[in-house]
């Protein structure tokens, strides 16, 4: 049989001289998910961490790509768009699964009030030391949505000033600038970073393309007037175009997915404007106090005449910390009021936490408890008519233990009790008209979990099952009957998965994400006990990410990643009937660079065979996306 050049490239990988090298010591990995910073291997919840030099070594050009290629998040374009893009784990579905994902940035919540996506797209790659994955907990310290877990992205401060330019396929052409500088007084760091691509698809009947641009420029400045005292300011604004693109029919996405089928693509204006101030003042050498406070306004405006919108999101963070030798304990209360302003109404949703987590160390154990008291409150002002009001009253919990057997082994186990709180497009049907305020959803997750680590390889698999009542979703029929926001009654969710990370010897490495995901529907009194039984639809009960490295020389280096992504039933097949389904998703990366003193030159290519990825959400409505091979050139210069 012959072999493929893909094929003969990972065996003559494997079959390098491994035993003639020594073999490197992998880097210790710190986790912060409770804010307690704690060595990975000894932590009481499943975690995924990547690390800067990960980061860079991946070749990946956004932090889109990153996720997508590299980790264990199921990532989508959201009907095209990447910077808003569907995100899932643990089997909550490609439809609605960020929702049930806490996304923050340096601790600030990026998650929406309505069934908008969290605005990854505004935060460049390139500005990102580490990017934290908690599955099953973190809701004490997260509250509202952290249902699925928490990814948590922590940014770095430049230092001197690096230019960085790239051109790709289908006009993609991409710059950026950083600068900084630091003493022992005062940190200042800006970056701006453009992005802009003509899109894959054929042009729309208006001759419009599914083109898509980026601006977005970040500053944060940090004073130290005395030892104990830190002051802080972050400044960040996104400018975003883009054009979504239209659906496919099954035999139309087969013939050629660039097609648009007498589609006219939606134009989006999308404008971001942040600011945050934030503190942290040591009382003594146990105890600490750290304050934030951020503000946000926003723009989203369709240009085919669908309106816009105004968002304004205000959050406070206050949080009281005690670090000692055997016990750390943090205490704190957050709020987050997001309102969004259209043509006909006023609908706020506004959050209030009160929490409490703490971990206790004796001998080889170490024991998590944590509690957390939430208020949310609903408004929907309309211009006519009655003012209505809701709220809830939630509540999280988690408790977990890790236990080191000797140095390379650990196991742990987690309870979490985790809410999520309906956005606020939730009470509106189709067209508008308000539908009802619907239950929150609660899940109660346990995992399972072990840790082995040895100066060359680290290994994580953990297990997990989920309870939920009142999963939130839509229920949707044929016209002319109701479709409408709703819960399902009861579902439940189980799985593994593993993480691998091998140093092979010095210049190879590997790394492995593997998931296995059911996701069931137990009981749910719409259609009649139709969907009693079935699978969740959009979740894939198979997925994995193969990553493989090699240093050619102490100057270049090659990375070569495949995605894959089981096939599922389609978004919106609740009752597991729909005759297409979601086609298994693949997608095969490479990235080379070479840097030689401070100028790095580095070449990618995505989707190496070309593999047609799109999005099922019923038959014969499939959005495109990821279905055409890209290159990319560029280089960067360090000042």
């Amino acid at each position: 049989m012959q072999r493929t050049p893909l094929a003969a490239l990972i065996a003559g990988l494997f079959t390098l001289p491994v035993q003639a090298q020594e073999v490197p010591t992998l880097d210790e990995i710190v986790v912060t998910a409770t804010r307690i910073p704690t060595a990975d291997v000894v932590a009481p919840y499943a975690s995924e961490v990547h690390t800067r030099r990960r980061i860079e070594q991946s070749g990946a050009a956004t932090l889109y790509d990153y996720l997508a290629q590299y980790s264990s998040v199921q990532v989508l374009p959201s009907y095209g768009n990447k910077f808003t893009p569907k995100l899932d784990m643990r089997g909550y579905g490609i439809g609605d699964g960020y929702q049930n994902i806490v996304v923050t940035v340096d601790g600030r919540r990026m998650n929406n009030i309505d069934m908008v996506g969290q605005l990854i797209g505004s935060i460049p790659l390139g500005d990102i030391e580490r990017i934290e994955i908690t599955k099953g907990s973190g809701s004490v310290l997260f509250g509202d949505g952290a249902t699925a877990g928490s990814i948590q992205i922590i940014t770095r401060a430049h230092s001197g000033v690096s230019v960085q330019a790239a051109l790709g396929n289908s006009g993609e052409r991409n710059a950026t600038v950083t600068a900084g500088l630091k003493n022992e007084k005062v940190s200042l760091s800006l970056s701006a970073d453009t992005t802009h691509t003509d899109g894959h698809g054929d042009a729309d009947i208006t001759g419009h393309k599914d083109a898509s641009s980026n601006r977005t420029w970040r500053g944060g400045l940090e004073l130290h007037p005395m030892e104990r005292l830190n002051l802080g300011l972050d400044l960040a604004s996104t400018r975003i175009n883009t054009r979504y693109i239209g659906a496919l029919t099954q035999a139309e996405f087969n013939a050629n997915p660039a097609q648009n089928s007498g589609n006219t693509y939606t134009p989006q204006v999308f404008e971001s404007d942040l600011w945050r101030v934030h503190a942290g003042l040591d009382l003594d050498r146990n105890w600490s106090l750290l304050a934030s406070h951020s503000q946000e306004d926003k723009l989203s405006e369709y240009l085919n005449g669908w309106g816009a919108s105004n968002y304004d999101y205000r959050a406070d963070d206050l949080a009281l910390q005690y670090r000692g030798r055997d016990f750390d304990l943090t205490m704190g209360a957050q709020t987050f009021s997001g309102t969004r302003i259209g043509s006909t109404n006023r609908t706020s949703k506004d959050n209030t936490g009160r929490y409490a987590q703490g971990q206790y160390r004796f001998g080889a154990t170490t024991l998590s408890v944590g509690a957390r008291a939430e208020n949310v409150e609903y408004t929907y002002a309309p211009n006519t008519g009655a003012t209505l009001k809701a709220n809830h009253d939630l509540n999280a919990w988690d408790i977990g233990m890790n236990h080191r057997i000797d140095e390379r082994l650990s196991l742990f186990a987690n309870y979490n009790r985790a809410f999520q709180a309906p956005d606020i497009d939730r009470f509106f049907n189709w067209g508008g008209t308000f539908n009802s305020f619907i239950e929150p959803a609660i899940s109660r997750t346990l995992n399972l979990g072990l840790n082995h680590v040895t100066p060359s390889n680290r290994l994580k698999i953990s297990l997990f099952h989920t309870n939920l009542d009142n999963e939130i979703y839509y229920y949707k029929q044929t016209w002319p009957l109701p479709s409408r926001n709703t819960n399902l009654d009861k579902t439940h969710k189980y799985g593994l998965e593993l993480q691998d990370t091998w140093r092979v010897n010095e210049p190879f490495s590997v790394n492995l994400n593997y998931t296995y995901t059911r996701a069931l529907i137990d009981q749910e009194n719409e259609g009649a006990g139709a969907y009693n039984g079935k699978n969740l639809p959009g979740v894939p009960r198979h997925g994995a990410t193969l990553g493989l490295a090699y240093q050619l020389s102490p100057a270049s280096r090659v990375n070569l990643s495949h995605t894959w992504r089981g096939s599922a039933y389609a978004a919106d097949d609740f009752a597991n009937t729909l005759s297409q389904k979601q086609a298994a998703y693949q997608s095969t990366d490479v990235a080379y660079r070479y840097r030689r003193d401070k100028v790095e030159w580095f070449a990618s290519v995505e989707n190496l065979f070309a593999h047609k990825n799109g999005l099922w959400i019923q038959n014969d409505a499939i959005y495109p996306v990821n279905f055409t091979r890209n290159w990319r050139l560029g280089m960067k210069a360090a000042f």
